[in-house]
């Protein structure tokens, strides 16, 4: 079983995510991390990538889709999150699957109005050190400026910030959007209101999930 979660900045993609795995068992694929971890690593993918990541742009198709292609090695279970962005993207995503004889049962789309969006992402904080993921409105260190679990810096990142934040939102809204239509087309896509609390998002996550894997 393969699931997608689509959304914009600040959805709570990350966050379901680690939900989902826990509960389901799905190999989680965030291409967030996985740019951060060819970047960190100085691959030449990663370098392909960095300047487009700092700058708040979407990653070209084709460094995605390499990099992603890279990371599937059989049918799953995955849960996807950050990919694909766009209409190339999601037909990459085919063609890789019909390699392994896999294909995508289920895309949720995480719905979240704009502003929400930017306030959520210039909240996040970060450790510098252990990159423990922190938010300034709903989930503050307990002081200011110090990871609670290895006492180093908390920090705002530099993507995290209220001009990267809207730049990227526009980008999102620019590029996704077809592929939000393109899925809808294929009539495996369900929309959830992620502007409520994560426990409440999590819960009809969970219930579309298992009525999609019972009625395989």
């Amino acid at each position: 079983m393969i699931v997608i979660l689509l959304g914009a900045p600040g959805s709570g993609k990350g966050t379901q995510s680690q939900l989902l795995v826990s509960k389901f068992g799905f190999k989680h694929l965030a291409t967030g991390d996985i740019f951060r971890a060819e970047m960190s690593r100085g691959t030449e993918l990663g370098k392909r990538a960095e300047g487009y990541v700092k700058s708040g742009k979407l990653v070209p198709d084709e460094i995605v889709i390499e990099m992603v292609a890279g990371k599937i090695d059989g049918p799953g279970p995955y849960l996807l999150d950050g990919f694909p962005r766009t209409v190339d993207q999601a037909q990459g995503l085919d063609r890789i699957l019909k390699r392994s004889g896999s294909e995508v049962a289920l895309v949720v789309y995480l719905t979240l109005p704009g502003a929400e969006a930017v306030k959520r992402m210039t909240s996040r904080r970060i450790c510098k050190t252990c990159a423990e993921v922190y938010n300034e409105v709903s989930r503050p260190p307990k002081a200011a400026g110090v990871c609670d679990k290895c006492g180093g810096q908390v920090i705002q990142r530099e993507d995290d910030s209220e001009a990267t934040a809207k730049k990227r939102l526009m980008v999102f809204e620019d590029q996704t959007h077809p592929l939000v239509a393109y899925y809808k087309g294929e009539q495996i896509m369900k929309e959830i209101d992620s502007n409520r609390a994560p426990e409440a998002v999590s819960q009809e996550l969970f219930v579309l999930i298992e009525s999609v894997k019972a009625a395989r």
